[in-house]
């Protein structure tokens, strides 16, 4: 082992949520990795919204942006296209000053070991989308997931909810504000009870029930959902609810605490329960947020982590 093997923060994710606390955890003069297997969750958004100074930027040029930044500290390394394909806790976890975690960091042929004093988890989720035919190809164009994000560019039009969650009816309460036109399409799952369903139509929002069969439209554009009992619903746009997974595959011999939908559990300043082990972004309670959210949560856990180091206990 070398010195330059050895880092005092190790970043996983390069999301929002990685990127700023890389950035933050540099300007505290740590020397910092941050490993990014570039393969993010709003891969197919065209768009993202809500972020301040950044509002309606692609998701790949805000990432472009913050990366080219993080190049400007010669004390953060950021490696993209490669994982950390194991994490370990360290021996010697009782000295102050050693590392408490060796990363496995790179490809399964070419992998390299180093070692980091704290690490953030800022590794996101992984998605499933409901399964409707051809859904795929309209996501990210007029069909999204998160209605803060991009509800304000369909306010007012024909709007589709699909999902099978249990949190279906809450969704379409919410997306119900930006439009007076929403029907929610349960894929034949008894998501939405009867009482559910009787409050949404007294609120203007149908369900309906059956199986869709196709989503109809034209490079992207949604603009009818067939359904399995020969009717059809015109749509201009909408948002699905999909399942969520955290990915926590490559942690061997130690777990950190999750909440029963499997998000990170930690405390209000992203510690989790395993020393040293931090957690920002989607992957922690209480999941997918705005990414304007999780880039605030990245520079927060920066801040408690130099101040846990440096061995202070602040007001945050």
């Amino acid at each position: 082992m070398t010195d330059t093997d050895a880092y005092d923060a190790l970043v996983i994710g390069g999301g929002p949520a990685g990127l700023s606390a890389a950035l933050n955890l540099g300007r505290s003069l740590m020397r910092v990795l941050l490993v990014d297997a570039d393969r993010p969750r709003n891969a197919a958004t065209l768009n993202s919204h809500g972020f301040l100074t950044r509002d309606g930027v692609p998701p790949h040029e805000l990432r472009r942006i913050a990366r080219e930044e993080l190049s400007a500290y010669p004390n953060i390394e950021v490696r993209t296209r490669v994982r950390v394909l194991s994490l370990e806790r360290s021996d010697g976890t009782a000295d102050a000053g050693a590392a408490r975690f060796t990363a496995s960091v790179g490809r399964t042929q070419s992998a390299q070991v180093v070692t980091a004093r704290s690490v953030v988890l800022a590794t996101g989720l992984r998605e499933t989308l409901p399964e409707a035919p051809n859904l795929r190809g309209f996501y990210g164009i007029s069909l999204f997931s998160c209605a803060a994000c991009d509800a304000w560019e369909m306010r007012g039009r024909r709007l589709a909810l699909i999902g099978t969650t249990d949190d279906l009816t809450d969704r379409a309460r919410l997306i119900s504000r930006w439009t007076d036109h929403l029907t929610v399409f349960t894929l034949g799952a008894d998501t939405v009870t009867v009482a559910q369903e009787a409050e949404l139509a007294a609120a203007g929002v149908a369900v309906a029930r059956h199986p869709i069969t196709e989503l109809v439209g034209d490079r992207g554009r949604i603009e009818a959902i067939r359904l399995e009992d020969g009717s059809e619903v015109a749509i201009d746009g909408g948002f699905v609810r999909p399942q969520w997974e955290t990915d926590l595959s490559f942690l061997c011999g130690f777990a950190p605490s999750v909440d029963h939908d499997g998000h990170l559990v930690t405390d209000r300043s992203g510690r989790t329960d395993i020393p040293g082990l931090y957690a920002a972004g989607d992957a922690a309670i209480p999941g997918p947020q705005q990414l304007i959210v999780a880039a605030g949560a990245g520079a927060r856990v920066a801040s408690v982590l130099v101040q846990d180091v440096v061995g202070i206990t602040t007001a945050h």
